[in-house]
């Protein structure tokens, strides 16, 4: 399990020995962006996107795509998932099957982690924080939402920045490639603090139309796959609270959170929408379905925990203590999982598919 480690542990030790808050950047240009970023960058996505027999659903995935054989591409645009299902055609076109399917996503994915974590003061720390759950659990299990929450943090950073648009466009992408994405379109208007009824209006347009291209059709059978069996995911209730305690840390202590007035208004609404998927855990009858909408707010971990010394600490002196407590959460939650987890033999061990194809 080592790969997972090396995954954590080298950006725990940047976050701490690079732990001076540093002023954001946005955007991930190869002609900007640092050569260790660069590095990390195909690290992670060669790690995710190469793995083989590696996650809870790798049969399911696998199965799904060699179905596609014989089918045309217009089959596969019309398919649920439309991007994922081309993307997978296309890969059995080039006879790479699974392996390119699994890069491109990880490719996605990591660009959205990189800009999002770089977006933060302490982008190692967000980094590190990421890797316990949203790399090593989502990404690498979950592959059609894990590129989805990937494409879905571009659209994040976008919106901190005043653009609806583009948050628009990155989330109807996101949605593509998974359909519940279209649950963060709201967001939007929870953020917006100026020309709110024309941003309700548009918005609201755009929901209906992504709704009605994408989910309409599927809603009788997420409704029978999810709500209806009362299907049950173990282990929901731990990250549904993974979400929730940074939230009400955030609630709690947000006049020190170093924020502009538009940031301030999305994370609150973040937060409390957080902790409403407690309520949600306890009133609907399948915990699968709110565990996996939740899963769309994990960004809100790497937000708090990555500004919670600087928060914290700043006043006081203990920034540095702050982050180590940080980071020992961080390790607590991957070792708990690593060896502890109902589903981690998924996982264990690690194979990177160039080295079985080299020794096969």
């Amino acid at each position: 399990m080592w790969p997972y480690w090396l995954l954590f542990l080298g950006p725990a030790y940047w976050a701490i020995t690079r732990h001076t808050p540093k002023k954001t950047t946005f955007k991930l240009d190869a002609k900007h962006l640092p050569g260790i970023w660069k590095v990390v960058f195909m690290l992670f996505a060669l790690l995710i996107g190469l793995r083989h027999e590696v996650g809870g659903d790798w049969r399911t995935y696998f199965e799904q795509i060699e179905g596609l054989h014989g089918s045309s591409f217009s089959d596969a645009l019309t398919s649920k998932d439309p991007a994922y299902s081309v993307l997978a055609w296309l890969a059995i076109q080039f006879g790479a099957g699974v392996y390119l399917v699994n890069l491109v996503c990880a490719i996605f994915f990591v660009s959205g982690l990189i800009v999002f974590c770089r977006s933060q003061p302490n982008p190692w720390l967000a980094l590190a924080v990421s890797v316990p759950y949203m790399v090593i659990v989502v990404a690498m299990g979950y592959t059609r939402q894990g590129v989805a929450i990937g494409i879905a943090m571009l659209g994040l950073v976008a919106l901190s920045q005043s653009n609806n648009l583009r948050f628009v466009l990155w989330i109807g992408l996101a949605a593509a490639f998974h359909k519940s994405a279209i649950i963060l379109l709201p967001l939007a208007v929870l953020a917006s603090t100026q020309r709110r009824v024309f941003t309700i209006i548009w918005v609201g347009l755009t929901s209906f139309a992504l709704f009605v291209l994408l989910l309409q059709e599927s809603v009788d059978f997420l409704m029978a796959g999810y709500l209806e069996a009362a299907s049950q995911s173990s282990g929901a209730a731990i990250r549904i609270a993974m979400n929730a305690v940074p939230a009400l840390l955030f609630l709690g202590f947000r006049k020190r959170f170093e924020l502009s007035t538009q940031q301030r208004v999305f994370w609150t609404w973040m937060a409390w929408s957080a902790i409403l998927f407690v309520a949600l855990l306890v009133l609907s009858p399948s915990s699968t379905a709110v565990d996996r909408v939740a899963l769309y707010w994990i960004p809100l971990q790497l937000f708090v925990w990555a500004r919670l010394p600087q928060a914290m600490g700043k006043c006081a002196g203990t920034q540095w203590q702050w982050l180590l407590v940080v980071l020992g959460y961080a390790f607590a939650v991957q070792f708990v999982w690593l060896f502890f987890a109902d589903h981690r033999m998924g996982w264990l061990p690690y194979k990177f598919y160039p080295w079985e194809w080299l020794w096969s």
